[in-house]
């Protein structure tokens, strides 16, 4: 019964889906004030019908019944209830449920906080938003229907993929897909006013903050999953250019771009073409990572076995909102020029240089990505675009950003002087050049250049970020207490900007890092054996074998000792899951902000008493995931300016005087 009333009210969320779209943009046409105004109960209803649809998914697998096809197929009664829980997005059905109950609570929120938009965008977006509800309602209820029963139930399910059972899973996709999906309001907003006609700053301050919103949460994703990767697959890899790792980060580089031209739009009024291109960019890449995950192309551990009929339904949806976007952008193009004029060493010539690049990175790692996939489907010619590739073109692509980063931020709107600029960070380019030497000095020779080159230039990314909060507090030019005001009075979304760019030196150091001093060991070893790993010594202790819920464990203990002390006892673990009669590896990792010791129990030899093993010494790995987290704060601290929010009106009171000069109010 449960399972019924969850399929019905999807297919009624999937009904007021349609009047979402039809109500609101033909009242928007015609003028009709109550056919707008019914957006809002309707986003608001189909919200709710959809979490109600996902409480029942969510109450079949809690209480493992098997009766419907889904649960079967991907549960078991001795799993875990964390997994029962998690298993509800760990497959096909569920995760798309679970888009469309990201993609409702969005429209619903800018039906209840856009109050003060303008009444015909505020219909239009949510119309907007409504048919891209329509168009995964109709792909869910059509070809992969979640609620599908068996006449005939089976004891006990088939269980969930080993690999899945995992908490690291349990929130990895939810965080994913609401920054996937995130872009769609983004994509709302660019072709609402599009269709409007009306494209400024209001309308940026409006779309940014949405687009800001998408970007934490991808970028909270993108860290979840490449930290679970890390230690679950056993490959001590944090990534590795699969093609739907590519799938999550092409639209975080776009949004990227998207948040920091929106800027241009907003306190300019220029870039509102590129702006709105972006918008419709964003959301249409999601749209390529959901094609490439449930189209059956790859073969992936993230990917979703599925068959190639539900990737041209994806196909036909990327290509009806992409190609109707771009077509209605095409119309209106004339309304998208800018009469303004700036230089190109300014703030806005800043911005535009770091889009520049985002993008070209963007380009390099979609091609790199569907290149392949496109030939073998057109002439069955199988090609390997590898690691080699994605870091040679990325790494071209990012390099002049990650440079251009501190400066673009030291120059004011409209015009600058380049020299003032660099003037203003002596210190820090004073500081990288002592941090390469160092570097260079203490590593010897014949061990390459990515070490002192990749940690100075973490260090001038990091300490430009810091050194534009210096500026604006002037510090050492007025007192101490002046400056402590002016850093005070900084709007958030200035120390947001600051800490985000600080968020990116600090993974830039974990990555350069650990990528110029890993140290790996791949060896058999008998209990009793020791041997070194880096600066540390490892011995061998033996096996023992356990019982998990729903698995068998070998588990080996390994003894980490330094300088000849024990400093930790590790036990990696090989599991296997009867039901599936899948093997996975769970690392045992010694984790430290100075690194991590790394070890693997790899497959007992033919003599039986000898092991694989695999271990790793990873120097200042976990900055790359600290990194992550400083940008997604820096994001959210930005998020929670006022003059962000979505209809926040502006504040009665004139701000303190000063927390810097005009031309230097950040960008962000």
């Amino acid at each position: 019964m449960i399972a019924e009333l969850g399929h019905f009210a999807l297919i009624l969320a999937f009904a007021l889906a349609v009047a979402q779209t039809v109500l609101p943009l033909w009242g928007a046409q015609k003028g009709h004030d109550g056919a707008m105004a019914a957006a809002v109960p309707l986003a608001v209803t189909g919200f709710l019908l959809t979490a109600l649809s996902f409480a029942a998914l969510t109450w079949a697998f809690l209480t493992s019944d098997f009766s419907v096809a889904l649960v079967a197929a991907n549960s078991h009664s001795a799993k875990p209830w964390l997994y029962k829980w998690s298993g509800v997005w760990g497959n096909h059905e569920g995760s798309l449920l679970l888009w469309l109950l990201i993609l409702t609570l969005y429209g619903a929120l800018a039906a209840v906080f856009g109050r003060n938009l303008p009444a015909t965008l505020k219909a239009r977006v949510l119309g907007i938003q409504g048919l891209i509800g329509v168009g995964f309602g109709a792909f869910i209820l059509f070809t992969s229907n979640p609620f599908l029963r068996l006449a005939d139930p089976p004891l006990d399910g088939r269980d969930l993929n080993p690999l899945l059972q995992d908490p690291g899973l349990a929130f990895h996709p939810p965080f994913l897909y609401l920054g996937y999906v995130g872009f769609s309001m983004a994509f709302s907003f660019a072709v609402a006013a599009l269709i409007e006609g009306r494209i400024d700053s209001a309308w940026a301050r409006w779309m940014r903050p949405w687009a800001l919103a998408a970007w934490i949460f991808l970028t909270l994703g993108i860290a979840l999953g490449s930290y679970w990767a890390y230690y679950e697959l056993g490959w001590g890899g944090w990534w590795f250019w699969d093609p739907v790792e590519n799938a999550s980060f092409m639209p975080w580089l776009i949004g990227a771009a998207l948040i920091h031209s929106a800027v241009v739009v907003e306190k300019r009024g220029e870039l509102k073409a590129w702006t709105t291109l972006l918008a419709i960019l964003a959301f249409s890449l999601s749209l390529v990572g959901a094609f490439i995950v449930r189209s059956g192309i790859i073969t992936s551990v993230h990917a979703f076995a599925s068959d190639p009929t539900r990737g041209v339904f994806i196909l036909g949806m990327l290509a009806a909102a992409t190609g109707g976007a771009l077509a209605l952008y095409a119309w209106r193009a004339p309304l998208l020029v800018s009469d303004g004029v700036f230089k190109p060493v300014s703030r806005e010539g800043a911005l535009v240089f770091n889009n520049l690049f985002l993008s070209v990175a963007t380009a390099a790692v979609f091609i790199g990505t569907l290149w392949p996939l496109a030939l073998e489907l057109m002439t069955g010619e199988v090609i390997s675009v590898g690691e080699p590739f994605f870091d040679s073109a990325f790494g071209a692509a990012m390099l002049p950003l990650l440079i251009g980063l501190p400066l673009g931020a030291m120059l004011p709107w409209k015009r600058a002087d380049l020299g003032q600029a660099l003037a203003k960070l002596w210190w820090v380019g004073a500081g990288a050049v002592v941090v390469a030497l160092l570097v260079a000095m203490a590593q010897g020779g014949g061990k390459g250049i990515m070490a002192p080159v990749g940690l100075a230039l973490a260090f001038w990314v990091g300490g430009g970020a810091v050194a534009d909060l210096v500026e604006r507090a002037k510090l050492g030019k007025v007192s101490a207490g002046e400056s402590l005001r002016r850093l005070a009075n900084l709007p958030r979304s200035a120390w947001g900007a600051a800490l985000a760019h600080f968020g990116v030196g600090l993974t830039l150091f974990g990555i350069m890092a650990v990528t110029a001093w890993e140290v790996e060991t791949i060896r058999a070893a008998r209990p009793g054996d020791s041997f070194p790993v880096g600066a540390y010594e490892m011995r061998f202790e033996g096996v023992d074998r356990e019982r998990g819920p729903n698995y068998l464990a070998e588990i080996g203990r390994f003894t980490v000792l330094k300088d000849g002390r024990v400093v930790e006892v590790l036990r990696p673990e090989k599991r296997v899951y009867p039901v599936q009669g899948s093997p996975t590896t769970e690392a045992a990792i010694r984790a430290r902000l100075s690194g991590d010791v790394y070890v693997v129990l790899g497959d007992r030899q033919p003599d039986g008493a000898t092991w694989a093993v695999r271990a790793y010494q990873k120097p200042w790995v976990n900055w790359i995931w600290i990194g992550a987290l400083v940008m997604a704060l820096g994001g959210t601290l930005s998020l929670a300016d006022r003059r962000l929010r979505v209809g926040a009106p502006a504040p009665k009171k004139a701000r303190a005087p000063a927390a810097a000069p005009p031309a230097m109010q950040a960008a962000e």
